[in-house]
Formats: C-alpha cells, structure tokens, sequence
C-alpha cells in the first residue's frame, strides 16, 4: 500500500511543522522540517516464491522516496531473502543498488514534488491527518506518550493492528501473491537453502576470546575508575553521558556499562502487547478450539504454552501473534517478552507448568540456543515437556533440530497460525 505510506509520511510532515511552530514558537521552515530515516519492514517478506520478494521491497521504497516534500533521508532495505535464513554481504548489496539505481539511473531527484496539487492525495492526507489528531487527543488524555507506553496500550495497539492483518491474509481478503493467491509456480533456483548465510559456529569463540584479549590490554585502573564514576553518576542523580562517554574512551565494554546501570535500576520488561482476544472467532478457530477443550477435559486443565524469545533477537511480531492466537484457540498463555536467557524460559515453564514450550528465533541462532534450552529441560528433568520452534530456519537446520528432540518446527510459509495450532494440538493428543 505504497501510495497510502506516501499519505502517511505527508501527513507527518505537514503534522510535525504545527506541532513545533505551535508548542515550541519555531519560525523556520528549515527547522520545522520533518527529517527522518526508515527502515523498509521485512514483516511482507515471504519464503514461499522469494523472488517475489524484490519487487516488496522497491514498492515500499517508493512510498517513502516519490514525494519530495516528505522523502526519507535515509533507508535501509531489507534483503530478499530475510525470510529464509540470515542474509549474504551480496545479498545487502542487492538491496543497496536498489536505492542507487533509483537515486543515480532515475530522473527523481530532479523535479519537484510530483504529487502537489494531486486532490486524490490532498484528500488521503486528509483523512490520515483527522484520524491521527484524534489518536493524539487520545493519547494526550492518558498522560502522554511515556504514560500510553508504560500502561501497554502502544503496544497492544501493535500487536492488535498486526493481528488484524494476519488475519485478512489468512482469511485472503489481504492478498500476497504466491503465498495465499497465484500460488502456482514455475521452480525458483532462489529458493535453495544455500542462497543464505551460513555462520561459522566458531565465530561464538573467536569473538569471546577477541573480548577477553581486548580486556587483558586494558588500562585496568582506569576502567575501574570510569566505573566508579559511573555508579557515584547514578547514585547522585547526575546525567550519565559524559561519564559513559569517559568510559567509552578507557575501554569499558557494554556489558560492564550496562551491569552499572542494572544495579540501580534493574531490568526492564516492556508490556508484551498480548491482553485478551482481539481476533474475531472464525470456523477454523472455533474448530480447533473444541478440539482444545476436549484436550482439556482428558488432561484435567487448559493446555498451557509457555511461548519464549531467547537470545537477543528483538523481532517480537511472530511470537506475539502465535500468543494471540493460541489463546484465540483456548490455550493458557505464558509469555513474558523478548530477550530471555534459556535458562529463565525453562524456569518458567517448570514453575508454571506447561504442556508445551514454544520458542521463537529470528536471529540464525536457532542451533545454539534450541540445544541450551533442551539441556537446561534435561538437567531439571523435564524432557517430557515438547518444545516446538517457530521463526527462520533453513529446511537442514529443521532436519537437525528434529534429531535432537524438536517436536515440530514452523517457518514462515506456515503463515496460517489456526493451523500451527492445531499441529501443536496433535502434538499433545499423542
């Protein structure tokens, strides 16, 4: 939906000048300007007919770059084949000769913007502009953007608008093409599991004895002194920038930098997102949730799932729609969020309970943390929890993660999320 992106950005622009002028007094147009960058979402991308995937990206480029009164500064491109594995330096590079040829090949750059005077697109912006006032006035009521943030309600927000979504492609009022319509396809050499990156699994070792090297070399009082000024910063309640930049300068890594910070002000835990069923009951759904309920009758409670992000992959989207589905299903829910170690996921999922254990993994880590979490089930003796895996993982990696225990795994051509619940449903019934 390219040309409603392109309202969008419009109607930003033209929404941040009055906001500035009107709650700052700024006068110039050059410093009311709307100056951002976007990352280009890979949430369309799709591992089934990838190729298709190219023209994606180059049409959600055009959204942001036609109009010269609110182009992007900058943009970063996916790569097509994010929905197969971790991609290649060449892979990147295909994403980057996208915008230079647009940008050097292409007459854009030397006109005006294209799209002034347009009333199809003056009444679009419109209409964006009166529906985003109102979600302001709402947001305004509640206290402001960090009270609306900290309460849940941006991020269920979220998490509602992409259930929506997924929902009309499943239901094919959405239409993408290959996956749910012109499904039919000549065979795609794109399609090999060999057009991704593979990570040498000792690259792990290598970087962790560059660190430990890089400590040893140090200026060992100086980083402790940093860090001392670091703490005395938090606890006087001093601003901590230039301390963490005195830091920075001696060597401090992140990890020390951050385990100050911890120990003041603990770990933050962003609402998930997940509340109560926002998706409407559908026949499918109502199908697979009788088939629940008689699960629940025959085990003597509501099947539980603990679905866990291990790792540092922050690509919540999937894990919180296969939340919401399964509760849709009748399922009991455990999900605390993202950035969990495996250790605490196992934790949980003993201390509650559950019956099944879903892990979700974007980040080519899949191989580690899979078997960190399976041995951490081995050591408390709970192997007879099945563990399902969900995310992007290449057909061999699939195989593997089978051998060592996996009850199932699901990638992204499983788009449809009734069906992967009632797959996890066969599962419990054996």
């Amino acid at each position: 939906r390219f040309i409603e992106e392109l309202c969008k950005l419009k109607a930003f622009g033209r929404l941040w000048s009055d906001l500035v002028y009107e709650r700052y007094g700024v006068t110039s147009d050059a410093a009311r300007r709307f100056r951002y960058g976007v990352q280009v979402n890979s949430l369309g991308l799709t591992e089934i007919q990838p190729e298709n995937n190219v023209q994606r990206i180059v049409l959600e480029m055009l959204g942001v770059t036609l109009a010269k009164d609110s182009r992007a500064r900058a943009i970063q491109l996916p790569a097509w084949n994010e929905a197969l594995g971790l991609p290649r330096p060449w892979d990147q590079q295909w994403s980057l000769r996208i915008q230079q040829v647009l940008a050097l090949e292409s007459d854009l750059l030397e006109y005006e913007d294209i799209f002034e005077g347009s009333t199809v697109i003056e009444a679009k912006v419109g209409e964006l502009i009166s529906e985003i006032e109102t979600e302001l006035d709402h947001i305004i009521e509640m206290g402001g953007a960090i009270a609306a943030l900290e309460s849940g309600y941006l991020k269920s927000a979220l998490v509602a608008s992409h259930a929506q979504r997924r929902s009309k492609i499943e239901s094919v009022e959405l239409a993408v093409v290959g996956v749910n319509i012109h499904q039919s396809t000549e065979p795609s050499p794109l399609s090999q599991s060999t057009n991704i990156l593979v990570v040498d699994p000792e690259v792990e070792t290598r970087r962790i004895a560059e660190v430990q090297a890089f400590k040893t070399e140090r200026d060992r009082a100086g980083v402790e002194g940093a860090l001392a000024e670091l703490d005395a910063a938090v606890q006087q309640g001093r601003g901590v920038v230039e301390a963490s930049i005195a830091a920075a300068k001696v060597g401090v890594t992140t990890g020390e930098w951050s385990a100050i910070l911890r120990s003041h002000f603990g770990e933050y835990r962003s609402p998930t997102g997940v509340v109560d069923s926002i998706t409407h009951r559908t026949p499918a759904i109502e199908a697979v949730r009788a088939r629940v309920d008689e699960l629940a009758a025959r085990i003597g409670h509501r099947p539980r799932i603990l679905i866990g992000k291990p790792g540092l992959d922050g690509h919540s989207n999937g894990a919180e729609q296969i939340a919401v589905r399964a509760r849709d299903c009748g399922f009991e829910v455990i999900y605390q969020g993202i950035r969990l170690g495996s250790a605490e996921i196992v934790a949980a999922a003993v201390a509650e309970d559950v019956d099944v254990i879903g892990i979700s993994i974007l980040s080519g880590s899949h191989r580690t943390l899979v078997g960190e979490i399976l041995d951490s089930l081995a050591r408390v003796k709970a192997t007879d929890i099945p563990v399902i895996v969900g995310g992007i993982i290449p057909p061999e990696d699939a195989q593997w993660l089978a051998s060592i225990g996996v009850a199932a795994t699901f990638t992204p051509k499983d788009f449809d999320t009734t069906d992967i619940m009632s797959s996890i449903v066969d599962i419990l019934s054996l």
